[in-house]
């Protein structure tokens, strides 16, 4: 499994309108996707309008093509796009078994 972590920027003064628009756009489009698993949305409590979207993948390939490369993708960005105010950090990580240390 990968673990996509995006930070995500948003006027403080939309905040609000922009997570109902990030959970539609999850349940509509995201959670259709091939190699989706699951996701959690974290809003910040100090800096409104920042945002942690963390979405499991089977592979990396799911998002980064699969996804990415989708018409599917199109229809993400035309729902969240218009609120941001910077272009989202994204990153990839590995999930590694802590009980193994």
């Amino acid at each position: 499994m990968i673990v996509e972590i995006a930070e995500l920027r948003v006027d403080p003064a939309r905040h609000e309108e922009f997570g109902q628009a990030l959970t539609q756009a999850v349940a509509d489009v995201l959670s259709k996707a091939v190699g989706y698993r699951g996701h959690s949305i974290l809003a910040c409590m100090e800096t409104p309008g920042r945002y942690v979207l963390q979405v499991n993948w089977e592979t990396l390939e799911d998002h980064t093509v699969g996804f990415r490369e989708s018409p599917a993708f199109a229809q993400w960005r035309a729902i969240i796009g218009p609120y941001f105010a910077q272009a989202p950090h994204v990153e990839h990580f590995v999930v590694k078994d802590a009980r193994a240390n």
